[in-house]
């Protein structure tokens, strides 16, 4: 990976998703009262962050989590009711209003205070957008050209009201779902300040000012120890406050009682607690010390020896897609990569329906676009849905020997170069073999059942498949974004995402991942009218502009789809309800209940 950005848009989802199929350390007693809660918190994943806006290197689903517990957003948006939708109940924002020429929207706010009593205005909205405006390079969540570059204006109206202008039209829905639900107001009336004994300064008013009030909070932030007594987090507008936040990862979050918001709790103490290891968080579930945990998909097969100790087995669909990206600059199969009819036949030599049931127990869906499939919603197109390339070995034989390809030896090689429609393409040289080398994760046996998998079904077809294994963080800057005369450009296929390679907002547009210079679109693929398609469902208020986007990536086949398994396997104490799971990989506390 060659900038950190990149790192942190991919690393935030993927690293947080796979540590959720993981699981270890220990935890306590399950709790006996209807008003507590253990909730086991992903394998050597621990929370290490409070403040409500994340650095890179603060971005994982548990730091995100507990910060909305604490600070409610805007616009909440999450999958807590089975589909994604804005969860009003959760938000601090009652409407959003967009103007006619989409340029802008009024945000109107709730009746809603502070846990000290004052009220949540204009100004604390405002608040936040001084200090992301003026600090964004270091805001995790920071994208170039999207919010707050795509936001011009803050103007607030009076208390309770207050205008964005944009630098132009956009989709309304892409708007709301993807950049104003990233605000979360903040208590500007303790928070705005330098140091911990000044006074409130309004000095986030000047790019200055909020640098330093930027500072003063992230070093603030940097002691975990003194999350539960440090005044500056009682200051808080969700459902509940931390009471014991330790280095090692546990917390224990309490309700807060002067909360007047939407989403009341009925648990009052949720103990979130560490493990380092799958197997030492599983055993704490067949010890029954979790109320709430995981088991990984190996452990299916044993469902009953779970349900049998008062579980309810619920896997937790994610609203993700899971891929392997081709080098499309790779200067020797590159050019291969680049002939349609070649992705084609690798895409049918893959059986997603045998690798969802046999690799996966069951808990993976196949996925044959853009769009995320595990979950409805409107965005997927009937083309998507359909699977354009069925899984044939034969059909994707017939493919390659009708341009160009004759199987020598096992392998499929060219052996009639040239342009037209029954040759090899443009680029591909005599002689050239349809091999691949993938460097894929390494250390999940899913992960190395499904290679084999492949290669076998690949073998069928005449292509070559070779595996190589590294740990995640090593594949990501081993496959960089690179350019043909570059040494580090001669991978040709990279997978980093057995838990899900990319987790999207609430939105799933995909600007980030395929269109041309994309920050995530590790592969260089590039295509006009993928890119004119992308454009559109970001900036067109038509709402069918993602599922043509989505009908048109998947029958171009920029990366190689792959079955997409479920964010986890949860384990829940039977009697805990009052809620789905959250496929945009949040946990909601609040949300939970113990039936009487």
């Amino acid at each position: 990976m060659s900038k950190p950005r990149r790192w942190a848009l991919l690393t935030g989802a993927v690293v947080a998703a796979s540590a959720l199929l993981a699981g270890c350390s220990s935890g306590g007693n399950a709790s006996s009262k209807t008003d507590e809660i253990n909730y086991a918190l992903p394998a050597n994943f621990t929370p290490n962050w409070i403040l409500p806006i994340g650095t890179a290197a603060h971005l994982n689903t548990n730091n995100g989590s507990i910060a909305q517990a604490l600070y409610e957003p805007l616009v909440a948006y999450d999958g807590s009711t089975g589909k994604i939708a804005w969860n009003k109940a959760g938000s601090v924002a009652t409407d959003v209003s967009f103007a006619s020429d989409a340029k802008s929207a009024t945000i109107t706010l709730g009746d809603r205070h502070w846990s000290d009593g004052k009220p949540i205005t204009s100004r604390d909205v405002e608040f936040w957008f001084n200090l992301i405006k003026a600090n964004k390079d270091q805001w995790g969540s920071y994208s170039e050209g999207k919010a707050p570059d795509d936001w011009t204006a803050f103007k607030a109206v009076d208390d309770t009201h207050f205008t964005i202008t944009f630098d132009k039209a956009y989709n309304p829905d892409w708007m709301l779902a993807n950049q104003l639900s990233h605000i979360i107001p903040l208590p500007q009336h303790t928070w705005d300040k330098t140091s911990a004994d000044a006074k409130v300064s309004d000095a986030d008013r000047t790019a200055a000012g909020a640098k330093q009030v930027w500072k003063y909070l992230n070093t603030a932030a940097g002691k975990i120890s003194d999350y539960a007594s440090d005044d500056l987090w009682k200051t808080i507008s969700g459902p509940y406050g931390v009471s014991s936040f330790s280095t090692a990862g546990k917390v224990t979050l309490t309700a807060n009682k002067k909360y007047d918001g939407g989403e009341k709790p009925s648990i009052t103490t949720v103990n979130l607690l560490p493990f380092t290891t799958s197997d030492a968080e599983v055993n704490a579930v067949r010890s029954g010390e979790v109320d709430y945990g995981y088991i990984n998909a190996t452990d299916m097969d044993q469902k009953s020896s779970f349900t049998s100790k008062g579980y309810e087995v619920q896997p937790w669909t994610g609203w993700a897609i899971t891929y392997m990206p081709y080098n499309f600059n790779n200067p020797t199969m590159g050019a291969v990569f680049k002939q349609l009819y070649a992705r084609q036949a690798v895409q049918m030599s893959i059986d997603q329906e045998s690798l969802s049931k046999v690799v996966f127990n069951g808990t993976a869906t196949p996925t044959y676009g853009p769009v995320p499939q595990a979950q409805e919603s409107d965005y997927v197109s009937d083309v998507q849905k359909s699977n354009p390339y069925p899984f044939s070995t034969s059909k994707a034989k017939d493919l390659l020997t009708s341009h160009g390809w004759t199987e020598k030896g096992g392998t499929m090689v060219c052996t009639d170069p040239g342009t037209s429609d029954s040759q090899c393409g443009e680029g591909v040289a005599q002689g050239t073999k349809f091999t691949m080398q993938v460097l894929s994760q390494s250390g999940s046996t899913v992960t190395d059942n499904m290679m084999s998998a492949i290669q076998s079904s690949l073998a069928k077809t005449g292509i070559g498949f070779t595996i190589k294994t590294a740990p995640v963080s090593s594949v990501l800057s081993q496959t960089p974004t690179c350019t043909s005369d570059e040494a580090s450009c001669k991978w040709d296929l990279s997978f980093f995402g057995t838990a899900g390679s990319w987790y999207f907002p609430a939105y799933p547009t995909g600007e980030a991942l395929f269109q041309t210079g994309g920050s995530a679109n590790f592969g260089s693929y590039s295509d006009e009218q993928v890119d004119q398609l992308i454009d559109a469902t970001t900036t067109s208020p038509d709402a069918t502009a993602v599922q043509d986007y989505s009908a048109a990536v998947a029958k171009d086949l920029p990366v190689i789809w792959l079955p997409s398994p479920d964010y986890q396997i949860s384990v829940v104490k039977k009697g805990l309800t009052g809620f789905d799971q959250d496929s945009l990989a949040n946990f909601h506390p609040a949300q939970w209940k113990w039936s009487k």
